[in-house]
């Protein structure tokens, strides 16, 4: 009896090496069909320098594969399609040709959805064309960064792209405009163009990426007013807007921001900042913002770097002890003259807080001196520069010296 469950386990092993052998063959037979195929050729063809790539890979899906080509098997007929294209230095062999241009071929690949292609583009001018990139209707994730020669107008019928959830366009050399048409792409999650020449302003469309989480624009030549349809994406989780002629306030509901980094901002940092509990970098440096830094920003869990250099802000710098050691030198407020540290916290901080000391508190007065004496409409009154006039006999300096010293040394006691 006992040799029947032994008998049975055989025959399941057997049953199952035969069925995955049957598999293999089966997945062996299938091919591509001719004009996908075809297709493919011709678009590896355009950008990759080796002429007879079709014939070392006959059977790119299967028996010759290619570590940039993705493929899937599809349904009803099982045959297989490419899904992904990837060209880049971590591909290095062959390298794109001096002329790689992107191919309309590309249209006879109705499955593909992911193309991206690096540092490919470097001698011959390319240009996006806009009845090829409005038509590959699959496309979940287009990726053309690092390429000079890549240049011309973000097509608008990038917008018809409705599945795209990635489009990274940086680095290259594009000019223009944003397209507002970008305000229909709902299911994109990142909007990567810096780096490149854009310019004009941010589309109030905008708002209708309902999913965007990370939004990268700097190093354009973008203009205009911080656009408070930003408030509006309650996705969002970094954005970066640096070395543009953007300017504006920043507005008071960023979503669920972990990175946030501005430049020609203007007006006082929300308090609203605060209760964006994901928020791990601030970078507001180099701006024209007021007012006084919100201590709260410090009860932020994850906040890991704040930088506010370079601003003129104001006031005593309240941000806790406990938040300040923990950011270090990653801590950055240098360059507002108007911002003051309290003796306390002046005495142990990083350069990078490189602040005065706050007049009146524990005893001490800013770089131990007397302050300089200014009359109620802020200017300096005529006897300080050493003019004297009848008011103000010559017979009462050395009894303004007097008590200033003696105030001096009554402090020191303190």
């Amino acid at each position: 009896m006992a040799s029947l469950p032994i008998f049975l386990v055989g025959f399941l092993v057997l049953s199952c090496v035969a069925i995955a052998m049957q598999r293999n063959l089966d997945e062996s037979d299938i091919v591509m069909e001719e004009g996908e195929l075809l297709g493919l050729f011709d678009v590896i063809g355009s950008l990759l320098d080796e002429p007879g790539w079709a014939e070392v890979h006959p059977e790119p899906c299967t028996n010759t594969p290619w570590p940039g080509i993705e493929c899937e098997i599809g349904q009803d007929p099982p045959i297989f399609h490419v899904t992904a294209i990837h060209i880049g230095p971590d591909v290095a062999t062959p390298p794109c040709q001096p002329s790689a241009k992107i191919s309309d071929s590309l249209l006879k690949l109705p499955y593909l959805r992911t193309l991206s292609i690096f540092n490919c583009f470097v001698t011959s001018t390319v240009i996006l064309s806009p009845t090829l990139f409005g038509a590959l209707s699959s496309l979940e994730h287009l990726s053309l960064q690092s390429n000079p020669s890549l240049s011309g107008n973000v097509p608008p019928s990038l917008g018809n792209l409705t599945r795209l959830r990635i489009l990274s366009l940086s680095q290259n050399n594009l000019q223009g405009n944003i397209p507002g048409e970008f305000g229909w792409l709902v299911n994109l999650e990142q909007l990567d163009l810096s780096y490149n020449n854009l310019s004009g302003e941010i589309p109030q469309e905008i708002e209708g990426l309902k999913s965007l989480a990370i939004l990268e624009l700097s190093s354009n030549g973008l203009t205009g007013v911080l656009p408070f349809a930003l408030g509006q994406l309650q996705h969002l989780q970094k954005v970066d807007l640096c070395s543009n002629r953007i300017h504006g306030k920043i507005p008071p509901e960023l979503g669920k921001l972990n990175s946030f980094s501005g430049c020609g901002l203007i007006g006082p940092i929300p308090n609203s900042l605060s209760s964006l509990k994901n928020l791990t970098a601030l970078s507001l440096d180099n701006n024209t913002l007021t007012g006084t830094i919100p201590s709260n920003l410090g009860s932020l869990p994850n906040l890991d770097q704040l930088n506010l250099s370079h601003n003129k802000l104001s006031g005593e710098l309240l941000l806790p002890q406990d938040f300040i050691n923990r950011l270090g030198k990653r801590l950055d407020v240098r360059g507002n003259n108007g911002l003051c540290t309290s003796y306390h916290l002046a005495s142990n901080i990083s350069t990078y807080l490189q602040t005065r000391t706050c007049l009146g508190n524990e005893g001490k007065v800013d770089n131990l001196t007397c302050p300089q004496p200014y009359d109620i409409k802020g200017k300096k009154p005529s006897w300080y520069n050493g003019s004297r006039t009848s008011s103000f006999a010559p017979s009462k300096a050395p009894q303004l010296i007097l008590i200033c010293f003696l105030l001096f040394n009554m402090l020191s006691f303190l």
